[in-house]
């Protein structure tokens, strides 16, 4: 994919959207126009090529917690949300349907990106363990998002070292390219859920009281030097997509300036690497 091309297509284009889209949603109701879709809009696709389209592939997985979001957390407004704007600011050719999957799924490697959310309760399974190490070092990439504080993390890095025993992730420099490869950011992003937005905070209080109000983003790579896995803790990447129709100063701050900028990029280097 020409990263040169996307690049032309987004520069600039992502303020263009602006408060008229978001008045846009906001009268329409996106969620009540279209049941089936949440009221977002659809757009045609070669159905003789289906396999030359971007799909945003969720991971279901199971999680010791009981209640609450999990991995269904902003679905599926983030993912129709995030594959329509894909879709407009950039020239990758988006799949307009997004899916849920499992790891042991026998079409997991139809969709080079995997989104997975809310990790801190989450536990893999042997199985899942083993096709998770197998498709990232194949090529695939997974993006984990939306959760906070220390015990979370931890709770992730433990289910990774089942999956990658040799490998340890570590912080992302600002000056990586997957903070610049479209949208050239100046800081590593961070959004709250809208309704801590809010109340005046910019950060989330973790569950277990651990100090989340620096952002982290973390990797895992394979022997290249790829990342394989990108983990974007202490933020919360889905509700700036989710709720973008919600309320228009978010929409302006978290949105606009941070949520659609770097899902984009990471979605760009995951389909460029």
């Amino acid at each position: 994919m020409n990263r040169k091309r996307i690049l032309i297509a987004a520069t600039a284009l992502l303020a263009t959207i602006g408060v008229s889209t978001w008045t846009l949603a906001q009268r329409g109701r996106w969620r009540s126009i279209q049941q089936d879709r949440r009221g977002v809009p659809s757009w045609e696709i070669d159905e003789r090529f289906p396999g030359d389209y971007f799909t945003f592939a969720r991971v279901e997985y199971d999680s010791y917690r009981r209640g609450g979001g999990g991995c269904y957390t902003d679905y599926p407004d983030s993912d129709l949300n995030f594959s329509l704007r894909l879709h407009q600011l950039t020239t990758i050719k988006v799949n307009p349907d997004p899916v849920v999957v499992r790891l042991t799924d026998d079409t997991l490697r139809d969709y080079p990106f995997l989104y997975l959310i809310e990790p801190g309760g989450l536990y893999f399974s042997d199985d899942e363990v083993v096709a998770l190490r197998e498709y990232c070092l194949s090529g695939g990439f997974l993006m984990v998002d939306d959760f906070w504080g220390d015990s979370e993390y931890q709770n992730l890095a433990e289910e990774l070292k089942r999956v990658f025993p040799d490998r340890e992730p570590f912080e992302v420099p600002l000056e990586h390219e997957i903070f610049h490869n479209v949208y050239d950011l100046k800081e590593k992003p961070q959004i709250p859920a809208i309704g801590v937005a809010a109340q005046g905070y910019t950060y989330e209080p973790s569950r277990d009281g651990s100090d989340t109000s620096t952002p982290y983003y973390k990797a895992i790579v394979d022997d290249e030097g790829r990342i394989m896995v990108f983990i974007c803790h202490n933020t919360d990447l889905g509700d700036g997509w989710e709720r973008e129709g919600d309320n228009v100063d978010y929409f302006r701050e978290y949105s606009i300036k941070k949520a659609y900028p770097m899902g984009i990029n990471i979605v760009t280097y995951a389909m460029t690497h």
